[in-house]
């Protein structure tokens, strides 16, 4: 078991290193509601566990997002405005979610 998650933080981390996010298990896929189709912006990959090893679940629940999926309106005004993702990505804790660093996110697998 111990190798297994070895091997599973070599991947995570080379796709890191690399800019690149694939979606793996107990990752969570956001799909896309609104006017913009996903033809213009593909879904968000949020690396559930990636961030689970760092940070206990009450670090983002029930303060950041609730605990049932659908239930959090998350936009990209909202994150900007230091709500939700932006609560850490904000340059100081995490890199800066920005209109710059969009393929981060938005991989859609």
């Amino acid at each position: 078991m111990k190798r297994l998650w070895r091997i599973v933080g070599v991947v995570l981390i080379a796709a890191i290193s690399l800019n690149v996010a694939y979606a793996v298990y107990g990752d969570i896929l956001l799909e896309r509601r609104g006017p913009t189709s996903e033809a213009d912006f593909p879904r968000v990959v949020f690396p559930h566990w990636f961030h689970r090893i760092r940070y206990k679940c009450y670090a983002c629940h029930t303060e950041i997002f609730e605990m049932k999926a659908g239930a959090n309106e998350i936009t990209m005004e909202a994150i900007l405005a230091g709500k939700f993702c932006g609560e850490c990505h904000n340059g100081q804790i995490a890199w800066a979610a920005s209109f710059d660093t969009c393929s981060k996110c938005h991989v859609g697998q």
